[in-house]
């Protein structure tokens, strides 16, 4: 089985700064694997050029084997490609209801080409009570995304795309600034992702939330990967003590 990303030779600069030095991944299909790195160790590059919001200088990327064209390839195309990113915090529109947020950009239309309110509305609570599990009664598609604690925005986000059948899940520190039970339904969310076939990189400064849900574990120093580890290969502590020390920063 083609791995759903794979990633080579992946170059960025910004002008005299070098984000990537050639960065090789591979996002196995139906996997979790975390992205974990110090502030400015690439991360966030990395993720931004898989969304389509950068271009890379040099460098392939396949998704589902199939070839990504650099000068064609921006979030609309990813999105068509089936690539979805959930960004922490910015993912929603606080002061629209939830059914705006479920299809803004994409929505339904009826025969005559306008948008198909009834019927978002109507996909909206299915995706809430169906996929989320929201049972509160003062839930309902006008519902301001305001109303929703952190743990269920980040809900919503993931189920919308799963909604639009997205096979890649790009979650940039989701479980971030949450309480202990707000965090537990993020990471149920992304076992449902694993479960349901989707494949998810998972990127987050959370040790303890990344070793308990990820297959594989990719480090990143300095623009590269430094190392990937797998679950049953390294334990939290040392998976954190690792990522405090840095490869480049051992005896």
């Amino acid at each position: 089985m083609e791995p759903a990303v794979t990633m080579r030779g992946i170059t960025k600069s910004f002008g005299p700064i070098h984000a990537l030095r050639g960065v090789d991944l591979d996002l196995q299909a139906g996997e979790v694997l975390a992205l974990l790195g110090d502030n400015g160790a690439g991360k966030s590059t990395l993720v931004k050029i898989l969304s389509g919001l950068h271009v890379p200088d040099s460098g392939t990327m396949t998704l589902d084997g199939k070839p990504v064209d650099w000068r064609r390839y921006d979030v609309a195309r990813a999105r068509d490609m089936g690539v979805e990113t959930v960004y922490q915090e910015r993912s929603l529109g606080e002061k629209q209801p939830l059914w705006r947020n479920v299809f803004v950009g994409r929505h339904l239309r009826n025969r005559l080409g306008l948008i198909d309110v009834r019927r978002e509305k109507v996909e909206t609570m299915k995706l809430l009570a169906d996929v989320i599990g929201f049972r509160g009664v003062g839930l309902h598609p006008e519902a301001r995304v305001a109303s929703l604690s952190g743990g269920e925005r980040q809900g919503l986000a993931i189920a919308r795309a799963m909604y639009f059948d997205a096979a890649i899940i790009v979650l940039d520190e989701p479980t971030t600034a949450l309480g202990v039970t707000e965090a537990e339904k993020v990471l149920s969310f992304v076992e449902r992702l694993r479960t349901e076939g989707h494949s998810c990189l998972f990127v987050s400064h959370e040790m303890h939330h990344v070793h308990r849900i990820a297959d594989r574990f990719a480090l990143m120093e300095r623009g590269r990967i430094a190392t990937i580890l797998k679950k049953s290969e390294i334990s939290l502590k040392d998976l954190a003590e690792k990522l405090l020390l840095g490869e480049e920063d051992r005896p």
